[in-house]
């Protein structure tokens, strides 16, 4: 049996197909209020055209103001599925195939996300934060529900959306009611969007929590360009040189056509570490990295690591210009792409992120040896510094490999 379309791909394949050979818009662009009309019944769409609220009738001026049809429409052009010629709304004719294939339908409404921030989340008198900052809302709302392995507490997707777009603006001065009534707003937004990704199939709602479904997993592996099953994959072993007891390295799994600026994001990742320097990549005697005035780097983002190296090659990484961290990299094997693996992957690993700003190599020996000693002067100043309280809350042997795969898959390309 075949299984149940979404039914939101179901009225976006209706309402193309109504279209046809085409309708004539209104002069602002708009589906004609006898289109809509039509349109409303076919494609149940819920929306309530002239409301009765109490003893009066609010007629319906414009077709944008029934917001589900209109959400419709704007989306089917979004994905390219519908365009305007001529006054009048038209169906793509070299993606008109697309409707034979739900999924396509998926991919494609998916993928048009970021690019229908009015009509998802129309402004108005109480427009709220997030539609303003719609492109940085969605992508942590996306990434929030990728990363989790399991439901998220809905006002926790609420609260990452808001921390993210709020610290775009000033809001210390604001009045506490302001704040509140900004703050309420913004969650109806995230509500807003919740409830389009659950017609679309790509969440799922238990009580007030929400987890993406395999569908939509599946459509932010394509949205970020994961490796699919049997495409090429490079096992790396990524060791930290000059750090022993105990060592640290990674094995991750990367595309093989991977540029070096994700290459780079990954093993910040994976290692543990926070971003926050300068960095190389040394490559057969060539150096790349973010290209500068300063620094006379190839440019990474114009390398793929399939260009540069097969298995059995080695290249080398250096993070912080400071303490140098130096990070030898062997290319152990070159694999296909497993269904129901998400790459980036890192399957095996040893040993903790050294403490940014620690020193290099040398200096972090002399913490964790200070750290190990009650009676060594600099221990407390040391552990003030790591913001612990007692040596046990440091472990250099400690490594989270279910940790780590949750970093990579929070990774925002």
């Amino acid at each position: 049996m075949e299984p149940e379309q979404p039914l939101t791909v179901e009225q976006i394949r209706g309402l193309v197909s109504w279209i046809d050979a085409g309708r004539k818009l209104t002069q602002t662009g708009k589906v004609t209020l006898a289109d809509a009309r039509a349109l409303v019944a076919f494609l149940r769409t819920g929306d309530t055209i002239d409301p009765a609220i109490g003893d009066r009738i609010f007629k319906t001026k414009s077709s944008q103001e029934l917001y589900h049809l209109n959400l419709l429409v704007e989306w089917a052009k979004a994905a390219r599925l519908l365009r305007v010629a001529s006054g009048r709304l038209v169906p793509v004719k070299k993606n008109v195939r697309a409707l034979e294939d739900p999924e396509r339908i998926l991919d494609a409404l998916f993928e048009a996300l970021p690019r229908i921030s009015e009509a998802v989340l129309p402004s108005g008198w109480l427009g709220s934060l997030f539609a303003e900052e719609y492109p940085a809302g969605l992508r942590v709302l996306l990434m929030s529900l990728y990363a989790a392995d399991d439901l998220l507490p809905e006002q926790e997707l609420q609260a990452a959306v808001w921390d993210k777009v709020s610290g775009f603006y000033v809001l210390d001065d604001l009045p506490e009611d302001r704040l509140r009534t900004l703050r309420q707003s913004n969650d109806r937004d995230v509500d807003r969007l919740l409830a389009t990704l659950l017609g679309l199939g790509s969440v799922q709602r238990v009580g007030d929590a929400v987890a993406l479904t395999s569908r939509g997993r599946q459509a932010m592996a394509r949205l970020r360009r994961e490796a699919r099953p049997g495409d090429p994959v490079y096992q790396l072993r990524i060791e930290l040189a000059d750090v022993e007891q105990p060592a640290v390295w990674r094995r991750v799994q990367v595309p093989a056509g991977f540029r070096l600026d994700r290459l780079h994001l990954v093993i910040q990742a994976a290692m543990g570490w926070q971003n926050c320097h300068l960095h190389a990549f040394d490559v057969k005697g060539v150096d790349y990295g973010h290209p500068s005035s300063e620094l006379d780097f190839v440019d990474e983002t114009a390398a793929a690591l399939d260009a540069l190296v097969k298995e059995g090659d080695f290249l080398d990484y250096t993070y912080d210009f400071g303490d140098s961290w130096e990070h030898r990299i062997l290319v152990e094997r070159q694999v296909p792409a497993e269904a129901g693996h998400h790459y980036p992957l890192c399957v095996d690993g040893a040993g903790a992120c050294p403490p940014e700003d620690c020193g290099g190599a040398g200096g972090y020996d002399d913490l964790k040896q200070a750290l190990s000693d009650p009676s060594h002067p600099e221990r407390e100043d040391l552990l003030c510094w790591l913001g612990l309280e007692t040596a046990a809350g440091f472990d250099p042997t400690r490594f989270d490999l279910h940790r780590t795969n949750h970093r990579l898959r929070a990774l925002d390309w």
